[in-house]
Formats: C-alpha cells, structure tokens, sequence
C-alpha cells in the first residue's frame, strides 16, 4: 500500500510553497545569543522601536507584494490586511512565473483570492481544481493543522503566516546584530529614512531586511531577500492607506475542502494519475 505521504499531490505543495514565500522570507524566532549579539547604536535601536509601535499600532494598511523564489515560482499580492485582532484580510494573487503558476494554469488559473482569518487562511482555486475536488473551490488552511505538517517544519510556517503583518518585518530587524540607517531616499515621490540588517537564515546563512519609513514612523516599503533550495528568494511589499478597512468572511462550507481531506485522497488533484 502506498502511504499518505507519498500519495501527497503536487498541487499542495506548491500552494504551500507559495504560501512560505507570501509570509516574512525569515522567522522572528530566529534571534542571535543575547551574550554574543553586538549592539547596534541607541538611535537606531529607539528609531526602530518607534517604527514597530506606530506600524502595529495603525492596526491595517493596503498590501501591495512581489516574491520570487527561485525556480519555484514568481507572484504578485494586492490587497489589505488588518492585524489589531489576529490577522484578517483579503489578498488577490497572481502566479507569473516558476513550477507553481505551471500547476495552477493546469489547475485553469493563475490568480486566486487568499483570505487570512485569525484561525486559518483560505485559497480559491479555479474551476479545474473544482473539477478534481467534488466542486469545491476553496482549501482551507487551519494553522493548527499546519502545525503538524512537514515534520514540524509547518509549525514554523503557521507562525509565519500570523506574521504576515508589516511590523513583523521591523521586529526580525531589531534582531540584527548589525542594523544601520543607510540614508534618506524617497518612495513613491515620500522622503523616507532607509534602514538595513542581516538576519540568520534557516541554514542557509545569514538573510537581508531593508525597510523605508515616512516621517509617521510608518513603514511603506520592505525588501527581503534570502536563500531557499530552489534559489534566491526575494520579496518587496508597499504598504500605504494605513487604517484602511480591511475584512475577510470564512467562505462557504460547501463550498471548502479542507487541506487535512486533501492529503487523505488518493491520487493527484493536479491532474496526475
């Protein structure tokens, strides 16, 4: 008999792959000893403080990403996301490139709607999948399911997913060990303050986080960029419209395929036998 494991699609790994790449390139776990970690300056360490309250504290803002990685895939976001209670919000992506939009244009899309609920997130797939998924259009996400996925390994990437929030960025940042204010650049026609640092890296070494801030203490733009197995990994976000209204509504039950069904079924949902 075949086991569960190897009769995993194809499919599902690809969106969690694409899922790793929408959440931050590196974990906020990942902190260096405190007694061997040297200090960056005191301005630098109070300016980033300031930029992490503020950011949090706007409690939503519109998203708008790309993210590379690799050979894997290449995808746009654009949408709005709220983190004052749980992350909530809706994101529009698109698949432009890699293995991953390969899979979803024989799925018959390569856009989907991703809502993020505080329990779980929730993809929309094209009517191929429905075909191969008894009409059923929506994969849920739990987080605590995800937790137990990928030898352990998923727990780190639920952590990641309630991450998604910009100042999450500014926290990894003021980890760093060598964070530095680079200069004044403008972003978008706005004066911003440019702040960059490494991070370690999951065994690939150390990873880079650079973020622009306006004179609110803001965050309008963050570049990260790392190492996976694929190659490199690269993501750039633009957040503006903070405060805006951002909601998500749990897609209909009869209407959602759990992702726990999925890896039960036998056979590809991806059209393989």
């Amino acid at each position: 008999m075949t086991s569960t494991r190897a009769r995993r699609p194809v499919l599902w790994i690809a969106l969690l792959t694409a899922l790793t790449a929408l959440a931050a390139c590196t974990s906020s776990s990942d902190r260096p000893d405190e007694q061997n970690r040297a200090t960056p300056s005191r301005a630098v360490t109070a300016a980033l403080r300031s930029v992490e309250r503020s950011t949090g504290q706007a409690e939503s803002a519109r998203v708008k990403s790309t993210t590379t990685m690799g050979s894997a895939l290449s995808m746009t976001a654009d949408g709005t996301l709220a983190w004052g209670d749980g992350l909530t919000g809706t994101l529009t992506i698109t698949y432009t490139g890699g293995t991953t939009a390969e899979t979803m244009r024989r799925l018959g899309s390569t856009s989907m709607e991703a809502r993020y609920l505080p329990d779980a997130y929730y993809a929309r797939m094209g009517d191929g999948f429905a075909a191969k998924a008894d009409g059923k259009h929506w994969i849920k996400y739990a987080y605590d399911d995800l937790e137990d996925l990928a030898g352990g390994s998923g727990a780190d990437l639920a952590d990641q997913m309630r991450g998604t929030a910009p100042h999450t960025s500014v926290k990894l940042l003021l980890t760093s060990t060598d964070v530095r204010k680079v200069g004044e650049e403008t972003v978008r026609g706005e004066p911003t303050s440019h702040y960059s640092g490494s991070v370690p890296g999951e065994g690939s070494g150390p990873q880079t986080v650079d973020i622009w801030v306006d004179d609110r203490n803001l965050l309008v733009k963050k570049v990260e960029k790392g190492h996976t197995a694929t190659g490199q990994l690269t993501q750039t976000a633009y957040y503006s419209d903070y405060g805006v209204k951002a909601t998500a509504e749990k897609p209909p039950a009869g209407d959602t395929v759990d992702l726990k069904e999925l890896l039960k079924q036998r056979g590809g949902l991806d059209g393989t036998p």
